[in-house]
Parts: structure tokens; C-alpha cells; sequence
């Protein structure tokens, strides 16, 4: 049984039962035995007030009618001789005092006369005065007699001690059967809640399958009850659903491994075609030998945004030893604009090798002639620079025709360069403008746009123009993305900073392509590209 107790005493929910119900029995006690303590004692000095006022009716009744208030005095000193009675005084109602015997009385005529105070009690001196009337005596006097009230504090001490040991004995009795049953409707439900609250906390960190509830064996019908059930039906819907999201995440990570397997695919693809693009670009080699036959330096840089480009740039050579120059946008981004890309580099190469205009030469140079007029010196060379640019309308007018619903179309600037003159044939069809550097000088001349992007209207109508490059003097292309490339804090590099930059440029065609990268990869720094980034670079340098 001890050890039961013991063992309940351990949970902090019993202590503190045990503590406020006993100390409640206790204050209820306590609240019960000060009256109880107060009658108690009203009932011992009535005991000791009835016995002297016995004797003073005796004394009283024996005195003659006709004794002096000294001899009445003397009569009653005989009661000090009693063991409770210590001492008295004697007054005339006229409150005058005929003496006084043993120990004098704290209570004086005035207090009984004004107050009407019959008994007054010394707890320190453990003493009783009592007041007599002369109605009471039967006589014109008023006696006040003085008592050894000590055995009526030992009588209410001892009240006292019986009743705080029946007080403690009832509490602890009351406390105890109160626990008890406590213990069995409340306390122990809740520790053996506390408990599954536990298991269910293991259960969910380290899922594990679902615990056997002690609380499971307390069927209540009370709002204890109903807070087990609630944590019981709360458990399922959190185990179930946390069984659900396992299912969730185990078909997650399928979708993820399905979803990485087909990046990988994807990539391995784009990566192909990346590689594929790359070869559509002039090769070292193919520029090299250009240049070996021609004089002539080509130097280029390409970026892509993605794997793949919508950008390309194309040199190569064509019939009469002129030379091809080609630099090209094709709208949008990614796959898309590579196979358009693709399209288009080949479609230009092909129609411009192929083409040769139906007529006499001066016919079709009288309707094919520039603004400014033919300016190249050779007859036959501008009719094979203006064969080689009808690719440019063959190009625009398939695209349109065969594939206008797509919206795709391209800005692309298309040059024929004879190598020996130095004559340069081109269109510019709604591309970036085109820069002839002198090394000297800085910015000699700007291409402009003459037509629209190709492959936007068929039959759209693209004009020629004209222009010597000097010896050392450089032909310099970019598209949109140099201009559009963006810093981290979003600012373009612009137009304005490029031109600026070519009015101060060095004066070979490899150093400008070097130095405008280099400074568009420095105002990109950390920042996301969203454009491809083409240069282009075209220079008349003296064979070795």
C-alpha cells in the first residue's frame, strides 16, 4: 500500500492534489473550531461563574440586614479562601468603593455601571473578573470578584490539541479516500494519456507502425473520455495522413527519377544539337584557307543564351572568287530558333551559289540598281554580286510561303566581298547596324537596315547597296545581344557604349572581337544571359 503511494506520490499531478485537498480539510477545520473553541471556553467560565455566584448568594443570604457595608466586606473576604477565587472589591451604588480584598479586580465599578460590562478576562494573567449587581445580590452593593482562570486555559488548550488531532486525523482520512478515487477517475487516465501521447510521438519521428494505447482500456463516457477519443481519432488522421504523403513522395521521387532520366535524355539531345550547330559555323580551318587565298581575316565570337542558338554567322566562298559574308538573328530562343537557324544558313548558302538571274547584264543591273548607283568598276562583278544576293529573296519568300504560320523570321545582314577590290555587295534586312572601322579614325561608315527581316511577307522587296572597304579598315557585325545584355542590376550594355568602345578600338579585327567580348562578358558578370552574343569581324591584311 505504501509503496502504491509512493509510487502515485511520483506524479506532480497527484502532489498537487494531495497538497490543496488537504490543505482545504484543514482550512475547512479550522474555519469549524474557532467558534467551537470560543463556546468552549464561554462554557468553563460559565462553569466557574455559576459556582461563585452560588457562594455569594449563600454568604448573601447569612449577612444581617442591618450590617455595615465593612462588616458585609469582611463577610465576603471568607471567599478568597476558595481555589478559584483570588480576590474581590466591594461597591455602594453610588459607585463608591467599601474596600477591597486578595488581589484587586481589573474591572472597575465604571466599566459595569457605564459599559454594563459584567466580566472581563486576562489572557496573560490567566485571570476572570465577574460583576455582581445589586439586583443580583439582593442588597445596595456591587461586587466584582476576581478568579484564577488557569484550569479554564488548560481546559480550552486541551479543546484545542483534541480537536486539531481529530482535524488532522479526518483530513488525512478524507485526503487519502479522495486521492484514491482521484487517482483511479482522473490521474491515472491522464498518465496513461500522457504515455500514449508519447508513443505516438516515437510512432511518427521514427514511423513506426502503430502503438498499442494504454489509454485504450479506459472506456469513459465523461469529457476525460472524450479527450481520449480525440486524441485517439486525432493520431489516425495524422498516421493516415502521413501515410498518404509517404505514398505521395514515394510517387514524387518516381516522377522526379522519370523526370531526371528524361533531362539527361534531353540534354544529351540538346547537347548533340549544340554540337551539331557548332559545325554549321565556319571552321578554323575553312577561314584559314580563305584568308590564305584572299588576304583576307575573319574573326568571330559566339555565345549561345542556351545550348542551342538562334544566332549564326557564316563565311564562305562563292563562284568568281568572291567571297560570302553572313551574319544572321533568327527570332526567339532555344530549339526553335536553332532548326530556323539551320534552315536559313543553308537555304542562303545554296540559293546564292545556285542563282543566276534570267536577262541581259544591263537590264538586270538597270532593275536590281541601287539607290546610289552601281559603284563597282566591273560590269560582271556586280552581276555576280547581284546573282549571289537573290538568295536573300528566295530565302524570305520560302520561309514565308512554306512556314509563315510559325511567326519565325530573321534579321540578317548579307554581304558579297570581291577580295581584290575590296567591293562590298550587301543587303541589310532589318538587322544591327554594321560598322566600318578605320584603325585611324575610329567609326568611318554605318551600315544601316535597307529592308525588312526575311521571312516575314513573301515578295517583299529588299534593296542593294554598295561600299568600298579601304585596306585596314574593318567590317564589324554584332547582333542584338551585345546591345541587350544585361548587368545584375539590369542595366543594357547599349548601342551608345558600343559605338563608343569602336571609336577607340584597336586596329586589328581578332584584337576588336577580343576587346568588345571581353568588355560585354565584364558588364554581364554574374548576371543571367538572355540573348545570344555574336560578333563579327572582317579585315584586309597583307599575306606574309
Amino acid at each position: 500500500m505504501l509503496n502504491k503511494l509512493a509510487k502515485l506520490l511520483k506524479t506532480r499531478l497527484s502532489r498537487r492534489v494531495v497538497f490543496w485537498l488537504f490543505t482545504s480539510v484543514i482550512v475547512i477545520e479550522a474555519i469549524v473550531l474557532v467558534p467551537s473553541v470560543l463556546r468552549r471556553e464561554q462554557e468553563l467560565l460559565g462553569q466557574l461563574r455559576q459556582i461563585s455566584t452560588e457562594k455569594v448568594s449563600i454568604l448573601m443570604k447569612v449577612s444581617p440586614p442591618q450590617a455595615s457595608p465593612e462588616n458585609v466586606l469582611n463577610l465576603l473576604a471568607n471567599l478568597k479562601g476558595s481555589s478559584v477565587i483570588v480576590g474581590g472589591s466591594l461597591y455602594q451604588s453610588n459607585g463608591q468603593r467599601v474596600g477591597t480584598f486578595g488581589e484587586q479586580p481589573a474591572l472597575i465599578f465604571q466599566d459595569v455601571d457605564a459599559a454594563e460590562k459584567k466580566d472581563l478576562l486576562d489572557y496573560q494573567l490567566s485571570r476572570y473578573d465577574v460583576a455582581w449587581t445589586a439586583v443580583e445580590l439582593g442588597k445596595d452593593y456591587l461586587l466584582i470578584l476576581r478568579h484564577d482562570a488557569t484550569m479554564v486555559a488548560r481546559g480550552v488548550r486541551g479543546f484545542i490539541l483534541r480537536v486539531i488531532g481529530l482535524v488532522i486525523i479526518i483530513s488525512l482520512f478524507v485526503t487519502a479516500g479522495t486521492w484514491n478515487a482521484l487517482q483511479r477517475i482522473v490521474i491515472a487516465p491522464i498518465v496513461n494519456l500522457r504515455k500514449d501521447l508519447r508513443k505516438a510521438a516515437e510512432c511518427i519521428c521514427y514511423d513506426q507502425p502503430n502503438p498499442q494505447f494504454d489509454s485504450n482500456f479506459f472506456k469513459r463516457n465523461d469529457e476525460l473520455g472524450e479527450v481520449i477519443f480525440t486524441f485517439q481519432e486525432m493520431y489516425q488522421q495524422i498516421y493516415q495522413a502521413i501515410d498518404q504523403r509517404k505514398q505521395a513522395e514515394f510517387a514524387l521521387k518516381n516522377s522526379y527519377d522519370q523526370i531526371e532520366i528524361y533531362s539527361k535524355t534531353l540534354n544529351l539531345e540538346l547537347e548533340k544539337g549544340r554540337q551539331i550547330q557548332l559545325n554549321f559555323l565556319p571552321s578554323s580551318d575553312e577561314l584559314k584557307q580563305i584568308y590564305l587565298k584572299s588576304g583576307w581575316e575573319f574573326s568571330a565570337f559566339f555565345k549561345p543564351a542556351r545550348q542551342v542558338a538562334g544566332d549564326f554567322y557564316d563565311i564562305f566562298e562563292l563562284s568568281n572568287n568572291a567571297i560570302g559574308i553572313a551574319i544572321a538573328d533568327v527570332c526567339d530562343k532555344g530549339v526553335g530558333a536553332a532548326l530556323f537557324m539551320a534552315l536559313f544558313r543553308s537555304l542562303i548558302r545554296i540559293f546564292s551559289q545556285e542563282t543566276k538571274l534570267r536577262g541581259t547584264a544591263s537590264n538586270l543591273l538597270e532593275m536590281y540598281q541601287p539607290k546610289a548607283g552601281w559603284i563597282g568598276s566591273s560590269s560582271t562583278v556586280n552581276l555576280a554580286h547581284l546573282n549571289a544576293l537573290q538568295s536573300v529573296n528566295l530565302t524570305n519568300d520560302y520561309v514565308a510561303r512554306h512556314h509563315g504560320s510559325l511567326g519565325m523570321f530573321a534579321t540578317l545582314f548579307f554581304g558579297v566581298l570581291d577580295p581584290q577590290t575590296g567591293l562590298l555587295t550587301y543587303i541589310n534586312a532589318g538587322h544591327e547596324p554594321v560598322f566600318i572601322l578605320n584603325p585611324q579614325a575610329g567609326i568611318r561608315e554605318i551600315l544601316t537596315s535597307t529592308s525588312p527581316a526575311i521571312g516575314i511577307l513573301s515578295n517583299a522587296k529588299f534593296s542593294i547597296s554598295q561600299v568600298y572597304l579601304q585596306p585596314n579598315e574593318i567590317l564589324f557585325g554584332f547582333t542584338d545581344g551585345v546591345t541587350d545584355a544585361r548587368d545584375c542590376q539590369n542595366s543594357f550594355f547599349t548601342i551608345e557604349k558600343l559605338r563608343h568602345l569602336l571609336q577607340f578600338c584597336p586596329p586589328k579585327a581578332s584584337d576588336i572581337v577580343d576587346y568588345i567580348s571581353l568588355n560585354v562578358l565584364s558588364h554581364t558578370q554574374g548576371a543571367e544571359q538572355f540573348d545570344d552574343i555574336t560578333l563579327l569581324a572582317v579585315q584586309h591584311s597583307v599575306l606574309e
